[in-house]
């Protein structure tokens, strides 16, 4: 064995052995994804014609969504004109649900009179937003009714249209506790800069802290002056989240939002906190399909992946040994050389930029097993045919790899195109499928020129094995049993 080839051995080992043994040491294992842990698929659906733009705002906000919600490995794509949703391992479905497809426009409208929930319930006092740091609480203000008003339809969210007077309500856990007459919209989500809840202080409750950006800070002190001592609606997505009296003419940039009747619980103001620091959707998206994915399913699903696979891969490794003997060995070894290196690149890939195992996946893996086999046998009918024209088996070795080489390449790089395109092109499980292909045949490559090329010149140099009566690499490339034609 030449130098060279012996330190790209000894290198592929090394990389292969190590990452293995520190990833499984450290109790990392590849994260898995929708179909193999359970978990939520929903698929929303624009109720109108958008275009691309719109589109790729929507997912970029969902994503961001997904992600403050602590859901681990999402996966966020579009599927002609629906975005797809997958959410594995999650636990609050109809929270996770209801985040996700929120529109969250947040408007500011001045109150015009306050109207009787529909359950005649009576009203909760308001709450107040300041400066920063204080929240203070009044007590509703009179309530009016007027024949006009009395014709409004009943529902429980009327259209949110800005730029006309609405009646909206104000909910509490799931119950109307006030109803509102609003004027037209003053100010929207866009002069909000960023939201954070605020755990409770002398209140008793959780608070959210808005801070606006520099012209919608400006802009948010022109409407306190307006409105100063009077009340302005805080609308989110057609439901008033807080009717608070101004009680400054200017909040420097920032103020707090408290809830209203009991305050904010902590869901409610992370929740409202996170659809604020992450904006609005641009256009209202409907659920199409929800689908709950059982954990057990997945597990059933990949353990039945793995045992086909598995009968799969030790038919296939029992036809080298048998045909190629001691080479077939080779295969067995070099096979597992690329199972480590796969193993410790998804592991990685998983912790550090959440991707995930899917089924899809593991089926790419699959395939690519035989499209690795495909290139030790590539090589090894080589050595066969070098043998056949009257060379030596160790003067063969370097001659057939070379001549190998390029065929392996050829036949790899048109497989990595194929895998490139899928990738590409498609979205969802076929993406999974590509990407783990590609990424299988082109450690393919690593190893034949790293492991396979120095491992068999080994081999065809050694008389032990060359010339074994039953495992000989001679006999496995029916040569004589002296290595030579």
């Amino acid at each position: 064995m030449r130098r060279s080839q012996l330190i790209s051995l000894s290198l592929i080992l090394a990389v292969a052995g190590g990452a293995f043994l520190g990833t499984f040491g450290r109790g990392k294992t590849p994260a898995l994804g929708l179909d193999l842990k359970g978990g939520v698929l929903v698929v929303l659906k624009p109720n109108k014609a958008v275009n691309e733009a719109i589109l790729n705002q929507s997912i970029s906000i969902i994503r961001n969504r997904v992600d403050a919600l602590g859901v681990a490995e999402p996966d966020i794509s579009r599927l002609g004109r629906n975005i797809v949703v997958q959410l594995p391992g999650v636990k609050n479905k109809e929270r996770a649900l209801e985040i996700v497809g929120q529109t969250a426009e947040l408007r500011f409208r001045p109150v015009l009179s306050l109207l009787p929930p529909y359950d005649a319930t009576p009203p909760k006092p308001k709450t107040t937003t300041t400066v920063a740091g204080a929240t203070t609480t009044s007590a509703p203000g009179p309530t009016t009714t007027t024949t006009a008003l009395e014709q409004i339809p009943t529902s429980t969210k009327e259209e949110d249209d800005p730029k006309n007077p609405v009646v909206l309500p104000e909910i509490v856990k799931g119950k109307i506790v006030q109803r509102y007459q609003l004027g037209p919209s003053e100010l929207t989500g866009r002069v909000v800069k960023s939201a954070s809840a605020r755990a409770p202080t002398a209140t008793g409750s959780w608070t959210v802290e808005v801070n606006f950006t520099s012209d919608g800070a400006r802009q948010f002190d022109d409407m306190a002056k307006s409105y100063y001592q009077q009340s302005v609606a805080i609308v989110l997505d057609g439901v008033v989240k807080s009717a608070p009296r101004i009680q400054e003419q200017q909040f420097g940039g920032t103020a707090t939002i408290s809830g209203g009747g009991s305050g904010f619980g902590e869901r409610e103001a992370k929740d409202l906190a996170l659809v604020l620091r992450f904006g609005s959707l641009p256009v209202q998206l409907e659920r199409q399909t929800v689908q709950e994915v059982s954990a057990s399913l997945g597990k059933d699903s990949l353990r039945a992946g793995l045992i086909a696979g598995g009968i799969g891969l030790a038919l296939v490794l029992f036809y080298m040994i048998l045909y190629y003997r001691a080479l077939g060995f080779v295969v067995v070894f070099g096979l597992g050389v690329s199972a480590m290196l796969m193993y410790s690149i998804v592991t990685y890939l998983s912790d550090a930029s959440g991707l995930t195992l899917s089924l899809a996946g593991v089926t790419g893996i699959i395939v690519s097993v035989g499209v690795t086999v495909d290139s030790y046998i590539v090589y090894f009918e080589r050595l066969k045919d070098e043998i056949r024209s009257g060379k030596t088996l160790r003067s063969s070795v370097d001659r057939g790899f070379a001549k190998a080489w390029r065929t392996i390449v050829a036949a790899d790089v048109s497989s990595l195109i194929g895998a490139g395109l899928l990738y590409w092109l498609t979205v969802g499980p076929v993406r999974g499928f590509a990407f783990f292909l590609g990424l299988s045949t082109f450690l393919d490559l690593i190893t034949a020129y790293m492991f396979k090329r120095p491992v068999v010149a080994f081999l065809g140099r050694s008389r032990f094995f060359t010339e074994a009566r039953w495992f000989g690499v001679a006999r496995g490339l029916a040569a004589g049993p002296t290595g030579g034609a």
